[in-house]
C-alpha cells in the first residue's frame, strides 16, 4: 500500500526527485490506456461491432466531460502546491475544501442533466441507429458514474500538489485491476452476476470508481494524511470566493486547451479522410502508436508543473528553472527511446493494427518517417507550459497552442496540399511543434510569467522572504483574486 504522505518538492536533487515523481503518473497512464484496449476487446470481440460503435461514441462523451474539468483540476494542484511550497497547510486545507464542494456540485449537475438527456446528445452526436440503443445503455450508466470520476481526478490532483504521486497511481491500478475483471463478469452473468451486456461493461466501470474512490479515502483517514480534512475543520467545504473565481479564471484556460488541441484533431482527421479509407487506417494505426509516444512528455510535464509550483511558492526561483531544464532533457530521453523503435521496427509496430500486405501499412511507414518526431518537440512544450502555468501564467501557454495549432498545422496542412499532396498534411505535425517550441522557449526567456499569481497577495500578510531577484516578485498564494 502507499505511504500516504507529502513529499517536499522544495528539496533535494532535481533529477533524481522528478524523476521518481513523474514515473507513478506516467504508469498511471499506461494503466488507463491499456484498461480502455482490454474493455474495447471484451465489447468488439464478444459483442460486435454496433457494440463497440456504441461504446466510441458514449466514451468520447465521457472523455470531454473528464476534460472539461481537467483545467480546473490543475489549477487546484498549483494552488496545494504553492501552499505546501510555504508550508501552509491551512491554505492548502482551504484550497482542497472549496475545490472538493465545486467538483462534488459540478459532477451531480452533470450526471443528473446527463442521464435522461443521453439519447439526445447520442442522436445529436449522428450515432448510428443500429447502435443507439446500444449507446444510450452504456451511455446513462457513465453518466451516473461522473460523479465518482470527477472526485477519483480531484483527489488525485491535489495529492500530486502535495508531492505524492504515489498513492494517487496505487489507487488507480486498483479501478484498473477491478474494471478489467468485472467486464466480462457483467458482460456475461458469470456465477451470480446478472448478464447484462453492453449495460456490464459500463457498470465495471462505475463499481470500480466507486470501490478505489472510497478505498482511498478511508486510506487517507487511516494514515491521517496531512492534508485530511477532519470533522472540526468541516468549515472549509464552504466555497472561498477568492479561491473559487481562482480555479475558473486560471482552469478554463488549461481547460480549453484540450479542445484547442480535440478540434484541430478532427480536423486533421477530416483532411486525411478525403484521401480514401487506405491512408485513414494508416492514420488511424499511426495515433494508437503516438498515445503511447507522447505518455512521457505529459508525465513530465504534470510533474514539472506540480514541482514548479512548491518551488514558486517557497520562492525557490533557481529550481523553478532547474525543473525546466531538467525535464526538457527528461523529455528528450524518454521520448525519444520510444521514438526510436517505433522507426527502426516500423513494420511490426503497425502490423498490430494493420493486416500483412495491406496498403495502408507503406502509408503509415511513410507518414511516421515525417510525422513522429514532432512529439520530441511537443514534449518540450508541455515541459515549459507546465513550469509556467504553476506561477498562475495560464493564457499565454494557451494562445501559443491556439497559433500553433490553428496558425499553423491546419493552414499548412490545407494550403500545401496542392503542392505537396497528403504529405502536406503530414509535415505539418513536425512543423506546428517546432514553432509551438521555440513560442514557448521565448515565453519562458523574455515573458512575465515570474509575475503572474494565482491568487491576488493579502496585503496584511507577513511577507515571505524570497530567493526571487527584487525586479520580480515572489507569486506566492495568499488571500484574494488576482484583478
Amino acid at each position: 500500500m502507499p505511504n500516504a504522505r507529502t513529499r517536499d518538492l522544495t528539496q533535494g536533487p532535481i533529477g533524481r526527485t522528478l524523476f521518481v515523481f513523474a514515473l507513478p503518473i506516467l504508469a498511471g497512464n499506461v494503466l488507463q490506456s491499456l484498461n480502455g484496449s482490454v474493455n474495447a476487446i471484451w465489447v468488439g470481440r464478444f459483442l460486435g461491432e454496433e457494440a463497440l460503435t456504441a461504446t466510441a461514441n458514449a466514451n468520447n462523451i465521457m472523455f470531454f466531460l473528464i476534460g472539461a474539468v481537467f483545467g480546473v483540476g490543475m489549477a487546484a494542484t498549483i494552488l496545494v502546491g504553492q501552499a505546501m511550497g510555504t508550508k501552509d497547510t491551512a491554505q492548502a486545507k482551504l484550497v482542497i475544501g472549496t475545490s472538493a464542494t465545486f467538483f462534488f456540485l459540478v459532477s451531480l449537475v452533470i450526471a443528473f442533466a446527463g442521464m435522461p438527456l443521453s439519447r439526445h446528445i447520442l442522436v445529436w452526436m449522428s450515432t448510428p441507429a443500429e447502435s443507439l440503443a446500444l449507446a444510450e445503455s452504456y451511455l446513462r450508466i457513465i453518466f451516473m458514474a461522473v460523479p465518482f470520476l470527477y472526485m477519483f481526478a480531484f483527489l488525485s490532483a491535489i495529492l500530486r500538489g502535495s508531492g505524492d504521486t504515489r498513492t494517487p497511481f496505487v489507487f488507480l491500478m486498483l479501478a484498473v485491476l477491478l474494471d478489467i475483471v468485472l467486464n466480462p463478469l457483467l458482460i456475461f452473468g458469470i456465477g451470480p452476476l446478472p448478464e447484462m451486456g453492453i449495460a456490464g461493461s459500463a457498470t465495471s466501470t462505475l463499481v470500480a470508481n466507486v470501490i478505489s474512490l472510497a478505498a482511498m479515502l478511508l486510506w487517507l483517514r487511516h494514515r491521517r494524511h496531512p492534508l485530511w480534512i477532519s470533522r472540526h475543520e468541516n468549515a472549509v467545504y464552504k466555497p472561498d470566493i477568492a479561491i473559487l473565481r481562482a480555479l475558473v479564471v486560471k482552469g478554463v484556460p488549461m481547460g480549453l486547451q484540450m479542445i484547442v488541441i480535440s478540434l484541430a484533431m478532427i480536423m486533421m482527421i477530416s483532411m486525411v479522410n478525403a484521401y480514401g479509407v487506405d491512408y485513414a487506417s494508416a492514420y488511424g494505426a499511426a495515433l494508437q502508436l503516438w498515445t503511447y509516444i507522447q505518455m512521457p512528455a505529459m508525465a513530465i510535464g504534470a510533474a514539472c508543473s506540480s514541482m514548479a509550483a512548491q518551488n514558486v511558492g517557497a520562492g525557490h526561483w533557481d529550481r523553478v528553472n532547474a525543473t525546466a531544464r531538467t525535464g526538457t532533457a527528461f523529455n528528450f530521453l524518454m521520448t525519444g527511446a520510444l521514438i526510436a523503435p517505433v522507426i527502426l521496427f516500423d513494420h511490426t509496430t503497425l502490423s498490430l493494427f494493420l493486416p500483412d500486405g495491406s496498403a495502408a501499412l507503406e502509408h503509415g511507414r511513410h507518414l511516421n518517417h515525417i510525422a513522429v518526431w514532432s512529439f520530441l518537440f511537443f514534449g518540450v512544450s508541455f515541459v515549459i507550459s507546465g513550469v509556467v502555468r504553476a506561477t498562475g501564467a495560464v493564457i499565454p501557454p494557451l494562445v501559443i497552442l491556439g497559433i500553433a495549432m490553428w496558425g499553423i498545422r491546419i493552414p499548412f496542412a490545407d494550403l500545401l496540399q496542392p503542392t505537396l499532396g497528403i504529405d502536406a498534411i503530414w509535415w505539418s505535425f513536425p512543423v506546428s511543434a517546432l514553432c509551438s517550441m521555440l513560442m514557448s522557449m521565448a515565453y519562458y526567456r523574455w515573458g512575465n510569467w515570474r509575475k503572474a499569481k494565482m491568487l491576488k497577495p493579502d496585503p496584511d500578510a507577513v511577507a515571505v522572504p524570497s530567493e526571487v531577484p527584487s525586479q520580480v516578485p515572489s507569486p506566492v498564494a495568499d488571500q484574494g483574486p488576482r484583478a
